[in-house]
């Protein structure tokens, strides 16, 4: 089944132009969405799912969609039941089982009698028990939100499914089922990811960039194969834009040497005709001859040379617009400087509330990991670090200021803006400085002034990692929760350079392995 944007533009209520005339087909069969943050990936998914309707233009999704949000787990306070779908059924149920005869309840039932069977089976395929249906969303771990969600795409069969980051949170084992799901997959799915090993199980690859106008266009260009098929066109596209870049800046030098010196001859033969007429050797009226022809030629030969450079110049902005200049987030805070040696936290003996019992200590600008399955306590001991839980029993001692970026990214005020939040976190600043701070980044000029809940979930990482890293005091022990979660492939580069520029100490919770040797931690915690 393909799926189709014809002609499609959305902007927001406060006027920003998300899509402008955006028309492209997703084919049938498994496609992955790539692109970087804020380019519009999940718009789309949100777009073909029909949470969000266009301003103008078609969106065609024929049949069933099943779409995986971003967000299920900023959504605390969904029961389990409710997000299945399978509320109002279950609820039927209950009342026929207890003699209740309303007619009503057998409409809703309709033929889904096995409707809590089947559930259950889905649940238990993927690793949750059967009591997990009288819960709520908030009371799972993001790794069990998410294969909640998969056992609900599964149970209701759509046509067509949209995977918006699927793997975020899930752990080792989670991943390799979700792996083999969408490697077995036989109808049309579309998956938003960073998870490159995830990617190199699709058909084809399409990746959104926006226009470098800001207009709100968008292009979607595909590539056939995985990952790594991707990768490697990408880079020779880029070897090659780069080269016809270097080519066109040479011919622009060129063009404009060409025309300094056919400027040069002109004004020497202008020199000549003046010599010549101030000598009287020639008729005053052979004298004007000449001047005019000598001006009509001299005019000629500017506006061939000037033509020249013009196209030149056309030719050169076309190439460098081919030319990737992703933009990167920079990290520069003296003020988070730990000292090599320095004592920055002592775990003496904790016990969490996961009954994982634990000593630590961290000295200096550490790097450790904190890997294990989900439900091992990983994000229970950095919450237990920033003082958020109580340890059921031994002592927590946090040398120096620390910040942790939660798993849910829900610090934020969502109705202010991203500037109004980051003095928040620091009132003592001055105004422009943390502007000039929120630009490193990537957050400039009105960029600041956007709404946190009107940010993609890569830009609410970005903002909630600035502010966390702004804020006065400055942290000289960071504590990430699954930092990689809401990141576009690009962006996760872009932390680990910025990351490198951090002199304080690092407790990092992940399931991404790629990610953390690239961010060279020192040692590892295995819960």
């Amino acid at each position: 089944m393909s799926l189709a944007f014809r002609d499609v533009s959305v902007r927001w209520p406060d006027g920003d132009v998300v899509l402008d005339g955006f028309s492209a087909t997703i084919p049938d069969g498994r496609s992955g969405l790539v692109g970087l943050n804020g380019s519009g990936k999940s718009t789309l998914l949100r777009l073909l799912a029909g949470d969000l309707l266009p301003s103008s233009g078609t969106v065609v999704a024929p049949g069933r969609v099943g779409w995986l949000r971003q967000d299920l787990v900023l959504r605390d306070e969904e029961p389990v039941d409710v997000h299945l779908g399978i509320a109002p059924v279950r609820r039927s149920l209950r009342a026929i089982e207890q003699g209740d005869v309303d007619p009503l309840h057998f409409d809703v039932v309709g033929d889904d009698w096995d409707v809590e069977e089947r559930a259950t089976a889905e649940l238990d395929r993927l690793g949750l028990p059967a009591g997990v249906l009288d819960r709520r969303l908030g009371e799972l771990s993001g790794g069990e939100v998410m294969r909640l969600a998969l056992a609900g795409l599964l149970l209701h069969a759509p046509e067509a499914l949209l995977l918006d980051e699927p793997t975020n949170n899930l752990d080792r084992a989670a991943r390799d089922q979700l792996h083999a799901f969408v490697a077995d997959y036989r109808g049309t799915l579309v998956v938003v990811s960073h998870d490159r090993e995830l990617l190199e199980h699709v058909d084809r690859i399409g990746e959104v960039r926006a226009l470098p106008d800001r207009s709100g266009g968008r292009t979607l260009t595909w590539y056939g194969g995985g990952w790594s098929a991707y990768r490697d066109a990408v880079t020779a596209e880029q070897q090659a834009a780069e080269q016809a870049a270097t080519a066109a800046r040479n011919e622009v030098r060129r063009e404009q040497r060409d025309l300094a010196e056919s400027q040069t001859v002109i004004a020497r033969r202008r020199r000549q005709g003046e010599r010549l007429g101030a000598s009287g050797s020639l008729p005053r009226i052979l004298v004007g001859a000449r001047k005019r022809a000598a001006q009509e030629s001299a005019g000629k030969l500017t506006g061939t040379h000037r033509q020249r450079l013009d196209d030149a110049r056309e030719r050169l902005e076309r190439a460098e617009e081919q030319v990737r200049s992703d933009r990167e987030i920079v990290v520069d805070l003296p003020a988070t400087t730990v000292h090599r040696g320095q004592r920055v936290l002592e775990l003496d003996h904790i016990e969490l509330r996961t009954g994982q019992v634990l000593d630590l200590e961290v000295s200096g600008p550490e790097r450790i990991a904190v890997t294990g399955p989900n439900g091992a306590g990983k994000s229970t001991l950095l919450h237990t670090v920033a003082g958020d839980l109580a340890p059921v029993s031994g002592e927590v001692r946090a040398l120096v200021p620390s910040r942790l970026l939660p798993q849910r990214l829900d610090l934020l005020d969502r109705a202010s803006s991203v500037v109004d939040n980051a003095r928040a976190l620091a009132p003592g600043a001055e105004p422009n400085a943390v502007r000039a701070s929120l630009a490193r980044f990537l957050f400039r000029g009105r960029a600041a002034d956007r709404l946190v809940g009107t940010l993609s979930g890569g830009e609410l990482f970005r903002a909630t990692l600035a502010c966390l890293l702004l804020a006065d005091p400055a942290p000289r022990l960071l504590l990430l929760d699954e930092p990689t979660n809401n990141l576009d492939l690009a962006s996760v580069r872009q932390l680990v350079s910025a990351l490198e520029g951090y002199a304080g100490a690092l407790l990092v919770a992940s399931h991404d392995e790629a990610f953390l040797a690239d961010l060279g931690i020192t040692r590892r915690v295995v819960l």
